[in-house]
């Protein structure tokens, strides 16, 4: 498994504490460091089930620097891609790419329940 995440993050720390307390091996990527690819991105995207807005990070500066609010509803999938590849910052993280799964996000139900912890 593969913990795409932003080490400064909080929601990512709790994450990556979660996953060692559980004893789940993974290998971490700083997202900052290396983004996302727009060819990563569409895998992730189609594996994960969610639409693609899910991905982007709303709580961020960048998102609120760029009015993407605003902007989002009337880009192509196409554009967002890009956007999201542009900068590993504006992606919502973190993300644990597993063998068929994709998550987004630290909800600890949904891990749970996708990696099969009681």
């Amino acid at each position: 498994m593969i913990l795409v995440c932003y080490p400064k993050c909080t929601t990512c720390q709790k994450a990556k504490k979660w996953l060692e307390a559980n004893g789940i091996a993974f290998e971490e990527r700083n997202i900052k460091e290396n983004n996302p690819t727009i060819e990563e991105l569409k895998d992730w995207h189609k594996k994960s089930g969610l639409l693609l807005k899910k991905f982007f990070n709303t709580s961020g500066l960048l998102y609120k620097e760029l009015k993407l609010k605003d902007k989002l509803p009337t880009m192509s999938e196409d554009e967002q891609y890009n956007l999201l590849a542009s900068d590993g910052m504006i992606v919502k993280r973190p993300i644990l790419i597993g063998d068929g799964f994709v998550l987004v996000g630290f909800r600890e139900t949904d891990w749970k329940a996708t990696l099969g912890i009681e």
